[in-house]
């Protein structure tokens, strides 16, 4: 080959190779904008857990004889703390099983919510109002990482996805990503027992 041919060569291989960092960076860019914002999700669903406590000692304060119902919030909420997901094996089955965990806090905490209804000094309570809207801020604020972290696993799934990113997305590792999806059981609304 002459020596024009070998410069040909050596171009084409830079150019593959840069495509290659492109590709490879940009993945990893987009898998760990996807791991933060679901770190962002468990924050905001520890924010909520550490709000429980004190909203089921208020609510206690009043309901003295709804011992199960306080029962049910320390256990869910116990059960919730207890699932360590590592955000680099976000598996179907780990965010299933968080989902579920935190699908519990949450009937938990509207059983403890409706127990407030009996309860018109309670729900007059200075405390108890502050709670309550700090809760339903807590709530809002997963909706919103649920949200950002479905955005940004989209945006990484295409990425891995896409040609030709798919080529080195499959040589290095690059699995898709699971969303955050409606509980089955969001399709009717909750029964509470109280």
């Amino acid at each position: 080959m002459k020596k024009k041919g070998w410069i040909i060569v050596a171009v084409v291989v830079i150019v593959l190779c840069l495509g290659a960092c492109s590709s490879y960076n940009g993945m990893v860019n987009k898998q760990e904008a996807a791991t933060t914002a679901f770190s962002n999700v468990e924050a905001a669903c520890q924010r909520r857990a550490d709000l429980l406590p004190n909203l089921a000692k208020t609510v206690k304060a009043y309901a003295k004889h709804e011992n199960e119902t306080f029962k049910e919030v320390a256990e869910a909420r116990s059960a919730a703390s207890q699932i360590k997901i590592d955000p680099e094996n976000l598996t179907p089955e780990k965010i299933a099983q968080f989902q579920k965990a935190q699908g519990d806090i949450t009937t938990a905490l509207g059983k403890l919510m409706a127990i407030s209804e009996s309860y018109p000094e309670l729900k007059a309570s200075k405390n108890f109002e502050d709670l309550q809207a700090q809760i339903e801020g807590s709530e809002n604020r997963i909706n919103y990482a649920r949200e950002n972290y479905n955005t940004a696993v989209q945006e990484y799934n295409q990425s891995v996805r896409r040609f030709p990113n798919v080529i080195f997305a499959n040589m290095f590792g690059f699995d898709r990503m699971t969303k955050f999806e409606a509980d089955k059981a969001a399709e009717k609304a909750p029964e509470l027992d109280i």
